[in-house]
């Protein structure tokens, strides 16, 4: 077992509203994301969303950024009990629930991380997350030592944003804004002001329910702007956008 495990220094993070600046991961490789880990950043998202990423590309991708001081985040694809138990089981420990709509939702995503009587995880006595049955205290530890982030993207989800926030075991707020601007009818522009609003609404409530709150953010002046609003835990930037970013800007520099 990974000695940073417990206690999960990420989720203690969040809860002290300590400020996590992370990244994207998109590329679904492990040497770019062991390059990510690299860098410093606080958290790094594996996206099993809107990458093509899956079970069998993730082991190698965690054990990429085994040794670095970035937390692993991943991004399910769904909010399915099924999903998440496999996740948890290959060593996955913080997670970013999209599309969470209701408070009926936001239960099952915590419940599918907690083991029974707490939850409904399913148990295997041996697997990657419990270094394959050698870490004795893992079942008295790890259902404490689970984040459970859950994605606001829509309109039902602000609807019932209080009652989310408001759900025992969720330890943050994350807005989706490609997602939510598309919702409230500004497809591709979350810079509309009643976008902007909306942002700013999750950010309050959370703090509200003493929650932290996240976003994606590659803009500079975005993310600086959610910082001041209060934003928690930002993603600044993705690995994707970043290559390229750099190599249009190295073939324009040769090509003009």
């Amino acid at each position: 077992m990974n000695d940073n495990i417990f206690p999960n220094k990420f989720k203690a993070a969040l809860a002290a509203h300590r400020t996590q600046i992370g990244c994207w991961s998109a590329l679904a490789n492990p040497i770019s994301t062991e390059v990510l880990g690299l860098a410093g950043f606080d958290w790094i998202v594996l996206d099993g969303e809107h990458a093509p990423n899956d079970i069998t590309t993730f082991v190698p991708q965690l054990m990429a950024l085994k040794g670095s001081v970035s937390a692993p985040v991943v991004r399910a694809p769904t909010n399915d009990p099924v999903i998440i138990k496999r996740l948890l089981d290959i060593g996955f420990y913080n997670f970013l629930i999209p599309f969470v709509e209701s408070r009926e939702e936001a239960e099952r995503a915590v419940a599918s991380t907690r083991y029974p009587p707490r939850g409904i995880r399913g148990v295997s006595v041996s697997h990657r997350s419990n270094g394959y049955g050698t870490t004795p205290d893992y079942f008295s530890q790890i259902d404490n030592n689970i984040a459970v982030l859950v994605q606001i993207e829509s309109q039902p989800g602000l609807d019932n944003l209080e009652a989310i926030a408001a759900t025992d075991g969720v330890d943050g707020l994350f807005v989706g804004p490609g997602d939510l601007c598309a919702a409230l009818g500004y497809l591709g522009n979350p810079s509309h002001p009643e976008v902007q609003r909306a942002i700013r609404h999750i950010f309050a409530c959370a703090k509200t329910h003493g929650k932290p709150a996240g976003i994606l953010a590659p803009a500079e002046a975005d993310a600086r702007r959610y910082l001041e609003w209060g934003a928690t835990f930002v993603a600044v930037g993705s690995d994707l956008g970043v290559f390229r970013a750099a190599t249009q800007k190295l073939a324009d520099l040769f090509k003009k």
